[in-house]
């Protein structure tokens, strides 16, 4: 995968992610959660942008862990919101 595929299927799963929550219930938990995902899943994508900008491998690597954390913070959100909805789970 080059880097521009990687960068617009960041971007992808940010707008995803704002696509789910247009289905969810808008429940106070819901609400918690998707805010959350929605600041991490833009994350990943911001943070891998920011890690092709960087100025040494040792800092390349370093933004890269970042991007690396927030999409392993996407996932447990998104358990999180699967749990907590498992009888409300509308695919489109």
């Amino acid at each position: 995968m080059t880097s521009q595929e990687l960068k617009d299927r960041t971007k992808k799963f940010a707008i995803e992610i704002v696509r789910l929550y247009e289905f969810m219930p808008k429940t106070l938990p819901n609400k918690i959660f998707f805010g959350q995902l929605m600041r991490s899943g833009s994350s990943v994508g911001a943070n891998y942008r920011a890690a092709c900008r960087a100025k040494s491998t040792a800092d390349f690597i370093n933004k890269l862990k970042i991007a690396e954390e927030e999409a392993d913070e996407s996932i447990y959100f998104l358990e999180l919101l699967l749990l907590s909805n498992e009888k409300n789970i509308i695919i489109p």
